[in-house]
C-alpha cells in the first residue's frame, strides 16, 4: 500500500506544485505553468531513466497538458483543480477489477482469509477513491481556492492513511482469530 500511496502522490505532483505556487505567490498563471512544467519534466525524467511508463502516467501527463492548457487559455484555474478528481475516478475504476489487491496483500493474509474478504477490501478502496473524487469536485465548486487547496493537500492523503490503518487492523484481527481457531481445533499431539 505504501507503494500505491507513493504512486498516487507521484500522479498528483503537478497538482501539488500548482497548489504550492498559487498559495505562495498568488499568481495563478505562474502556478499553472509550473504545474504543467512539473508534469512534463516528471514524465521526461521517467523516460530518460528508462522507466516503463504505465497508463496512469500517460493519463496524468495528458490531463496536466489538456487541463493546464485550458486553465491558461480561459484564465480559470478550476481546470487544474478538477485533475485530481479525474485521477481518483480512473484509479477507482481500476480498483473495481476483481483481485487487483492480490499483489499488495501479504501471503499470510491470502493463507488465512477468504478471497471474498480481500475482494471486498479492494472494492472498499475503489469506493474511497470515488468518494475522494466527488469530494474534490464539491469542494472545488462550493469553496474558495484556499479551502480547496487545504482539502486536496490533507483530506485525500489522510483518508488513505486511515483506510490503510483500518484495513491493516481488521486483517490482523481476522488472521489472528483464524490462526488461533485452527490451533484450538487441532487434536493434541501424542
Amino acid at each position: 500500500m505504501k507503494h500505491g500511496l507513493l504512486n498516487l502522490l507521484n500522479d498528483l505532483l503537478s497538482t501539488i506544485v500548482f497548489v504550492a505556487i498559487s498559495l505562495l505567490t498568488g499568481n495563478d498563471a505562474l502556478a499553472i505553468e509550473l504545474g504543467i512544467a512539473a508534469g512534463v519534466v516528471q514524465f521526461l525524467w521517467a523516460l530518460r531513466r528508462g522507466t516503463k511508463i504505465d497508463a496512469m502516467q500517460w493519463l496524468s501527463l495528458v490531463l496536466v497538458l489538456v487541463f493546464g492548457g485550458l486553465a491558461l487559455v480561459t484564465h480559470d484555474k478550476r481546470f487544474m483543480m478538477v485533475k485530481p478528481s479525474l485521477i481518483y475516478f480512473a484509479v477507482g475504476a481500476v480498483m473495481l477489477k476483481r483481485g487487483w489487491m492480490d499483489r499488495y496483500v501479504p501471503q499470510i493474509v491470502h493463507d488465512n482469509l477468504s478471497p471474498g474478504t480481500i475482494v471486498f477490501a479492494g472494492y472498499a478502496w475503489a469506493a474511497l477513491m470515488f468518494a475522494t473524487a466527488l469530494g474534490n469536485l464539491v469542494v472545488m465548486w462550493l469553496c474558495d481556492f484556499k479551502t480547496w487547496a487545504l482539502y486536496i493537500s490533507v483530506v485525500p492523503l489522510a483518508a488513505k492513511i486511515a483506510a490503510f490503518a483500518a484495513q491493516y487492523l481488521i486483517f490482523r484481527i481476522l488472521v489472528t482469530r483464524k490462526i488461533r481457531g485452527r490451533r484450538f481445533a487441532l487434536p493434541p499431539a501424542e
